[in-house]
C-alpha cells in the first residue's frame, strides 16, 4: 500500500473517531493495556492512535483511567531515542501522549536487552520492565483490559 494511500486511510479513520469520540455514549474511564511486538508502522500508528482516542472518551481523566503500552519484540526499535533513526516519527509520536498523564510506555528489558539495548537508549517517558508477559499478566490481575 502506497504512503499516501495509509495517510488518506488513517485521517479517515481518525476524523470518523473524533466524531464518535465526541459521543462518549456514557462510557466510563478505566484500566487498558495494550500490547505491542509488530514491527509494522502501520500497526503501530494504529494503536498509539487508539490509545489517544480512547485517551479522549475518557476524558483524560489521569484519577480514574489508565493507559499503558507494553511494548516488545520488533516493535522495539520504533522507540529508541535516535534523532537520526528512520523511525524518529513514531518515537516522537509516543512521546507526545504521555503528556495528558494517563498513556504510560513500557518496554521488556529482557527483549531489549537480546536487540543490544539498554534504559539510555530511550527517553525517560518510556519505563523498563523486566518482562513483557509478565508485566501483562501483572496488570490484567490488576484488572486491566487487555487490547491488542
Amino acid at each position: 500500500m502506497s504512503n499516501m494511500k495509509v495517510i488518506l486511510l488513517t485521517l479517515l479513520y481518525m476524523i470518523s473517531c473524533m466524531a464518535w469520540a465526541n459521543d462518549k455514549s456514557g462510557y466510563q474511564p478505566a484500566r487498558v493495556v495494550y500490547d505491542l511486538a509488530s514491527r509494522h508502522t502501520e500497526e503501530i500508528t494504529n494503536i498509539l492512535d487508539r490509545a489517544s482516542m480512547l485517551q479522549n472518551v475518557y476524558s483524560n481523566d489521569p484519577f480514574e483511567s489508565s493507559i499503558i503500552i507494553v511494548i516488545h519484540e520488533q516493535a522495539i526499535p520504533f522507540f529508541v531515542s535516535d534523532k537520526k533513526s528512520k523511525h524518529r516519527a513514531i518515537e516522537q509520536r509516543a512521546a507526545s501522549l504521555v503528556t495528558a498523564e494517563i498513556i504510560q510506555f513500557r518496554i521488556c528489558r529482557a527483549s531489549a536487552k537480546m536487540q543490544g539495548l539498554t534504559a539510555k537508549d530511550f527517553n525517560s517517558y518510556i519505563k523498563l520492565v523486566p518482562m513483557a508477559d509478565a508485566e501483562i499478566i501483572r496488570l490484567q490481575n490488576e484488572g486491566y483490559a487487555y487490547l491488542k
